[in-house]
């Protein structure tokens, strides 16, 4: 039996569907279960988000992962600290976000061309986040290794709709020491993909533990930090 095609009610319902959820919904599964057309709950959740926005509501609508979601307003952000403490994981170690950053820029990426790019052993950091399942494997590269992407939990984590919205690593200028530095390393990585020459990249270079990985095979946490993009999550994610 089809509901009630009223915008306001189809609003109402598609506001309760997305409390129930803890994670984003895409509006065509809203529009299955609701039983209405996918404009029909798109014009929803515009209205609603309209809704939320006009009466500075506590609530906002964010469009995450290719979904939408409830989220607390950004105003409530130290309130909700409080109320809830610290966070029960840890932050990422300069390693750890350098690392992700890497991955994030340029995926799909291996391990061995996280090492060279970073100039240090990457398997601990890519361990770290894959436990955090902000990144995962994605197949294996033609050297036979393996390859990491980020996750939809990343998306979320970070407030982003999809990977597009990162931002742009030539544009990023916060000091300008520490942007030169990791900005060349990602450009010249992304260069180095699309066969451009440079001064870094050997002739004939190969992809192997023997051309990247540390001598000594060591820990990356225990290099000295390099320079880490401040890729700062949305608090209302």
């Amino acid at each position: 039996m089809r509901l009630d095609s009223d915008t306001a009610e189809l609003e109402r319902l598609v506001e309760a569907l997305l409390f129930l959820s803890s994670d984003p919904v895409e509006a065509a599964a809203l529009a299955e279960a609701a039983e209405h057309d996918l404009d029909e709950v798109e014009a929803a959740l515009a209205a609603l988000g309209a809704h939320y926005e006009a009466e500075r509501r506590g609530i906002v609508l964010r469009e995450l992962a290719g979904g939408w979601v409830l989220a607390s307003s950004p105003h409530a952000e130290d309130a909700a600290r409080r109320l809830f403490g610290k966070p029960r994981t840890p932050p990422l170690t300069p390693a750890q976000a350098e690392t992700l950053a890497v991955v994030a820029y340029l995926q799909p990426v291996s391990r061995p061309e996280i090492a060279r790019i970073r100039g240090v052993n990457a398997e601990s950091a890519a361990a770290t986040l894959i436990e955090r399942g902000v990144i995962e494997e994605a197949g294996r590269s033609q050297f036979g290794a393996v390859l990491y992407r980020t996750t939809e939990l990343f998306l979320r984590l970070f407030g982003l709709r999809a990977l597009d919205e990162l931002p742009d690593v030539t544009a990023w200028d916060p000091s300008p020491e520490v942007a030169a530095n990791i900005r060349d390393r990602l450009l010249r990585a992304g260069e180095a993909r699309l066969g451009v020459p440079t001064a870094a990249q050997p002739a004939e270079g190969r992809e192997g533990p023997s051309a990247v990985e540390p001598a000594d095979g060591g820990d990356d946490d225990e290099a000295p930090a390099a320079p880490v993009i401040p890729i700062t999550p949305n608090p209302a994610a």
